[in-house]
C-alpha cells in the first residue's frame, strides 16, 4: 500500500532534482482563477521546500501578485522567532522531565537513534518533541537529505515578491493551530504515527515519494497530481487517515471560509496554500465552488 502521505505533516508545517533551470520561467504546481461578484483570486498550490531552479515562477501569477492587494498563505514564513518557539514549546513538546522515548523497546529505541543520526539531528533536542511532530522532523530531515531546502520554498517566494511589492501579507493559520492539529491523534496512534514514519524512511519509500511528488508538483503534471491526491484517499494507515481527514480534509473546511471572506472582500488578491488542499474530494476550490465561486483550473 502506498502511504507517501505519512509525510505530509512537512507539507504542513513549512519549516520540498528534478527541475533544470531555463531561460523562462515553468508552470509549477497548480493554479485556479476564482471569480465572484467581479472580484478575482488566484489560488496556487505550493511546495513547502525547494530548489533554486524553480524560479522564478510564472509570469500569470506574477502578474496577479503585482496586481493584487493582498497575498494570503497559511502561516506567514516570517513571524517573530519567539511567535514560533512559544508555540513550540505549547504544542509540540513534551512535558519537561518526560522519558517516553526511553520506554520504547530497545529494538525502537535503536532504530530512532539511527534515524536521528541519519538525519543528522541532534538527539537531546529531538527527543524533546512529541512523537508526531518528531516523525514529521525525521521527514523534513529526510528531504534536506537530498538537497530540498525550506529557505526556498514557494511560500518563502512569494512573501519575499510581495513584500517587495508593497503588497500586504495576510496569514490564514497559525503555527499554534497547525502544531495543536498534530497533537490530537489518542496516545498509541501516536507512537504508530511514529512507527510507520520509520518504516517508510529505512525502506527508501519515502525517498521515491518524494522525488514523485517534486517531479509532479515542478512540472504542473496535472494528471500526475490528481493522481497522487487519489492515492491519498487509500492510505488506510494510521498516518494517511489522518492526514486525509484532519490535516487536510478538516482544514480545508476553514481554509475556504477564510479565502472567501478575502474574496468577497478585496477586488484583486493571491492565495498560496499547499498543493493537496487544491486537490482531490473535500478540496478548497470544491468547497468555494459549493459557496457560488466560479472556480477555473489553469493549470
Amino acid at each position: 500500500m502506498r502511504r507517501f502521505f505519512r509525510t505530509f505533516p512537512v507539507l504542513l508545517l513549512g519549516l520540498f532534482l528534478l527541475a533544470t533551470p531555463t531561460a523562462h520561467a515553468t508552470d509549477r504546481g497548480a493554479l485556479f482563477r476564482l471569480t465572484l461578484d467581479g472580484h478575482v483570486m488566484y489560488l496556487f498550490g505550493t511546495l513547502h521546500v525547494g530548489l533554486p531552479a524553480f524560479y522564478p515562477l510564472e509570469d500569470r501569477l506574477t502578474g496577479a501578485l503585482a496586481a493584487s492587494s493582498t497575498l494570503a498563505l497559511e502561516i506567514d514564513p516570517d513571524q517573530p522567532r519567539a511567535d514560533l518557539q512559544d508555540a513550540l514549546r505549547t504544542y509540540g513538546m513534551l512535558a519537561p522531565g518526560n522519558p517516553a522515548y526511553d520506554s520504547l523497546p530497545p529494538q525502537q529505541k535503536r532504530r530512532l537513534d539511527r534515524l536521528l543520526q541519519q538525519g543528522g539531528l541532534d538527539a537531546s533536542s529531538m527527543l524533546s518533541f512529541k512523537p508526531v511532530l518528531l516523525a514529521t522532523m525525521l521527514a523534513l530531515a529526510e528531504y534536506t537529505r537530498q538537497g530540498y531546502r525550506s529557505d526556498l520554498s514557494s511560500d518563502a517566494w512569494l512573501v519575499r515578491e510581495a513584500r517587495h511589492r508593497h503588497v500586504r501579507v495576510l496569514a490564514l493559520e497559525s503555527l499554534g493551530s497547525q502544531l495543536a492539529l498534530l497533537d490530537r491523534l489518542p496516545a498509541p496512534d501516536r507512537w504508530r504515527f511514529l512507527e510507520e514514519m520509520m518504516d517508510t524512511i529505512e525502506s527508501g519509500a519515502q525517498r521515491t515519494e518524494a522525488q514523485e511528488v517534486v517531479r509532479a508538483w515542478s512540472t504542473a503534471d496535472r494528471g500526475a497530481l490528481d493522481r497522487l491526491a487519489a492515492q491519498c484517499e487509500t492510505d488506510h494507515s494510521v498516518s494517511g487517515r489522518f492526514v486525509t481527514q484532519v490535516l487536510l480534509k478538516e482544514r480545508n473546511v476553514d481554509l475556504a471560509d477564510r479565502l472567501l471572506q478575502l474574496l468577497r472582500a478585496e477586488e484583486r488578491t493571491v492565495a498560496s496554500i499547499g498543493v493537496m488542499h487544491l486537490l482531490g474530494t473535500g478540496s478548497v476550490p470544491d468547497l468555494l465552488a459549493q459557496s457560488g465561486v466560479i472556480v477555473e483550473r489553469i493549470y
